[in-house]
């Protein structure tokens, strides 16, 4: 069936104008303006009316916990699977699992499983190789082999540093792991990017700058997650971020940390922004199914929740409504710059050819209304369409 989007203005993510788009095959075929169903397409033909709303390209998540993450706190503070509508409802057709500090209960066989049971049940699913400890646990027992055969896989990561429950890597075996990501990526045409979760340590990201000034291994080749845990590591993301390297946001927290220290993920895109900071070096990312404290109105520890993948687009929202980002620029931070990051190949635009990922928003509120996956419409009005394989 062919489907036909009409009367939307697009963001693409640059602003394109009010324009009809046509979708077939899980592809965009066609961009352009007044199509009649009835005379170009002979064929079955739905048509979706986004008058008073904005078409948008799927949002990317490149970090998220599908399998599940925390654990910290003993075996019963393992946090539970990701669904496809936890992904879906928060608009995002597309996402990079990883493991986090448990690579020994949690195996990267059962990683690479879910992101194929997520493909099966029609979003794009790809994951990292590895956890924190290096050296890192792969599928095939050697990184560029791991990157090379198997599809899902992109890179390696989340791989701590600065923090406690890292292995305390030295830089010599990071700089080993970087040069096998990218070689792997290099012969496989990916990206090869090394994810790092970097924690509260006062050594921060200074591995990073030292390993880029004393190695022929760009900046490019790294994605460091978690730059606005406190005022201190965020002042070194938009130093790496103006130096040219990548920098990631998470956007899963609570109003008490950002009373403590944490940067607002929307209000460090508008920092980032004015501090000069390129806009194409700036991604967010949820950290979805990791584990976080919940606290009651006496700022006391009462229990802990559940990072929200939801929560990516409502950061971007802020940074849009509350911050004043232009949307064309807030929007890149969760589809064009992750899928050149990635080298996510047809992703991050609406663009004729690309995969049909799609969003449409209220034009006013920009609350997410109808999402599409590779063609596939999985919400429509607010309402969940394709739901998970097992009831919950």
């Amino acid at each position: 069936m062919i489907k036909i989007i009409k009367n939307a203005k697009i963001y693409a993510p640059e602003f394109i104008g009010k324009k009809d788009i046509v979708l077939a095959g899980g592809k965009i075929l066609y961009i352009g303006e007044n199509l009649s169903p009835n005379c170009c397409f002979p064929i079955e033909t739905e048509v979706l009316d986004g008058q008073g709303k904005l078409l948008l390209p799927g949002f990317i998540d490149n970090h998220v916990h599908i399998l599940g993450g925390g654990g910290e706190g003993g075996y019963k503070t393992r946090t539970p699977e990701i669904s496809l509508t936890d992904l879906t409802k928060g608009g995002i057709t597309t996402v990079v699992g990883c493991l986090g500090t448990d690579g020994t209960a949690r195996s990267m066989m059962s990683l690479l499983a879910k992101a194929k049971g997520l493909r099966e049940e029609g979003i794009s699913a790809f994951i990292y190789s590895g956890s924190y400890r290096v050296p890192i646990t792969t599928i095939t027992g050697d990184i560029p082999t791991d990157i090379m055969s198997i599809e899902e896989i992109i890179g390696i990561g989340e791989i701590a540093v600065s923090d406690h429950r890292s292995s305390q890597p030295s830089l010599e075996e990071l700089k080993r792991l970087a040069a096998d990501a990218r070689l792997g990526g290099i012969l496989s045409g990916k990206a090869g990017v090394v994810n790092l979760h970097v924690g509260d340590g006062l050594r921060m990201i200074d591995f990073l700058f030292e390993m880029i000034e004393k190695t022929e291994i760009p900046a490019s080749q790294f994605l460091p997650t978690h730059m606005n845990r406190n005022p201190y590591l965020f002042k070194e993301a938009i130093r790496y971020g103006k130096s040219g390297g990548y920098i990631d946001f998470t956007t899963s927290s609570d109003p008490v940390f950002w009373e403590e220290g944490e940067v607002k993920t929307s209000k460090a895109l508008k920092t980032c922004l004015a501090e000069g900071v390129p806009a194409g070096n700036i991604t967010f990312s949820s950290d979805g199914q990791g584990s976080l404290p919940v606290f009651n109105e006496k700022r006391e520890c009462i229990g802990l929740g559940v990072g929200k993948c939801t929560s990516l687009f409502d950061e971007v929202r802020d940074a849009v409504l509350k911050d004043g980002v232009p949307l064309e620029i807030a929007l890149r931070v969760i589809t064009s710059n992750p899928a050149a990051v990635l080298k996510l190949q047809e992703k991050g635009h609406i663009m004729a050819g690309y995969d049909a990922d799609l969003v449409l928003v209220s034009e006013d509120s920009l609350e997410i209304d109808t999402v599409i996956a590779k063609g596939q419409i999985m919400v429509h009005n607010k309402g969940i369409k394709v739901s998970d394989t097992f009831c919950r």
